[in-house]
């Protein structure tokens, strides 16, 4: 339904303006114009030059007075009752977002809204915004699979990478094979090999703490078990000749070496050999080398980086990190309103059992053990509150936590289901080309 078609035909005075929106054309007076003079037609009214009026519309013709715009002649009928009125109505068949653009572009405010529209107004603006960022996620996901998530494929950029350089056939043969499983037989069986390679690291470093598996020399020095010490060298030798397979056939060596799956894999492997390096040290006598056998065994922890390297056959896993990395304000949220409530109740649990003698929770920094373990649900039971004040307290601050947690979780919950459905589809078109 089209309102306000037809305006006074002209002023008394004698001073109106002529719009023409797309081919529709309307005479309207100073007087109308003048009730509204923050829309973009009352403030033509204002302008002092032809610049200034050309900032506000398409085009202007002095001459006839006459002002153009490229806009819906349409939605122009609205903004005819708009000035009529002073209320807008919402357009039958317009799109929310379409309509939104329009008044503002004509400087109409959602408070002119009348009360017929404005609740629908409010509603559709919020499914739309809803489905907005839906969009923007899949995007970020699209945007991101190449690095946040490590998509296991060869792109079409990097398979172009390789026009013009040395063996590039077989170079990009053998890349295609190590990054994409379900290329052929042979990848399938590579990675097949790398996995199971990774697992026995695992196996083995899991093994190797047990103290049924230690050996003594002769002088009752502790030493490494032979045949553990076989199985680790051969795992780092494989794990060494991949990588350097990997960075010979990647295309770009600098993009290869930024990227996190390979970070992790080099960090996996430089262990091994400052380990090997700081035991030759050690056997030569030198007094400033005496801290070495505290930095080997910090080099052999470093060795749990064999797990993450799982990542690269794991889409739960890649998914998860691509989660992590974009949900850091979320993440920064959720130990915000922990730290908050962990101060707080660590001081009301020490000022409610400090007259016991019993309790444990006498002090703030004993406190805070307390309510950390209490708000994350996990609560250990090796500190406890034992007056009435105080289990209140503690019921409140488990609550409390539940509550919290709660909060930011569904957001990143939310975030890590989107990037693990693009994985396994990423995965899943994989294994099928």
């Amino acid at each position: 339904m089209m309102y306000g078609q037809i305006l006074h035909p002209h002023s008394p005075d004698g001073c109106f303006i002529n719009v023409n929106v797309g081919g529709f054309k309307q005479r309207m007076e100073h007087n109308v114009l003048k009730q509204f003079p923050q829309t973009r037609l009352g403030r033509l009214l204002c302008c002092s030059s032809k610049e200034a009026v050309l900032e506000l519309c398409d085009d202007f013709s002095p001459s006839e007075m006459e002002y153009y715009f490229d806009r819906n002649p349409r939605f122009f009928g609205y903004v005819l009752n708009f000035y009529l009125t002073g209320k807008i109505h919402l357009v039958d068949g317009l799109c929310i977002v379409s309509f939104f653009q329009e008044i503002e572009y004509w400087g109409i405010k959602e408070s002119h809204l009348d009360f017929c529209c404005s609740n629908k107004f409010h509603e559709l603006m919020g499914l739309a915004g809803e489905k907005c960022w839906d969009q923007s996620s899949d995007d970020l996901q699209l945007h991101s699979s190449d690095s946040s998530t490590e998509e296991l494929s060869a792109s079409e950029e990097d398979i172009e990478m390789f026009e013009g350089s040395w063996c590039a056939d077989s170079r990009r043969n053998i890349w295609i094979q190590l990054e994409n499983p379900g290329y052929s037989t042979s990848a399938k069986v590579m990675a097949v090999t790398s996995l199971s390679v990774v697992l026995v690291s695992i196996v083995a470093m899991c093994v190797h703490s047990m103290p049924d598996f230690h050996q003594v020399d002769l002088n009752e020095k502790e030493i490494e078990n032979p045949v553990l010490t076989f199985f680790e060298s051969l795992c780092v030798l494989f794990f060494s000749a991949e990588f350097i397979l990997r960075l010979a056939v990647a295309p770009s060596a600098r993009k290869f070496l930024c990227s996190p799956l390979n970070i992790i894999d080099l960090m996996s492997i430089m262990p091994f050999y400052v380990t090997l390096a700081c035991d030759k040290l050690d056997e030569v006598e030198n007094t400033d080398l005496e801290n070495v056998g505290k930095v080997v065994q910090i080099l052999r922890l470093m060795r749990v980086f064999r797990i993450l390297k799982l990542a690269r056959h794991s889409a739960g896993l890649r998914s998860l990190g691509a989660t992590l990395r974009h949900s850091s304000s979320e993440v920064g949220q959720l130990v915000l309103f922990l730290s908050v409530g962990i101060s707080m109740f660590s001081a009301l649990i020490c000022f409610a059992e400090t007259e016991s003698k019993e309790s444990e929770l006498q002090t703030i920094p004993i406190g805070w053990w307390w309510a950390t373990i209490s708000m994350t649900t996990v609560g250990y039971g090796d500190t406890f509150p034992v007056t009435l004040a105080g289990k209140l307290i503690g019921a409140l601050c488990i609550i409390c936590g539940l509550l919290i947690v709660a909060l930011p979780i569904t957001n990143i919950f939310n975030k890590f289901s989107k990037f693990y459905e693009k994985q396994r589809h990423i995965d899943l078109r994989q294994s099928n080309t």
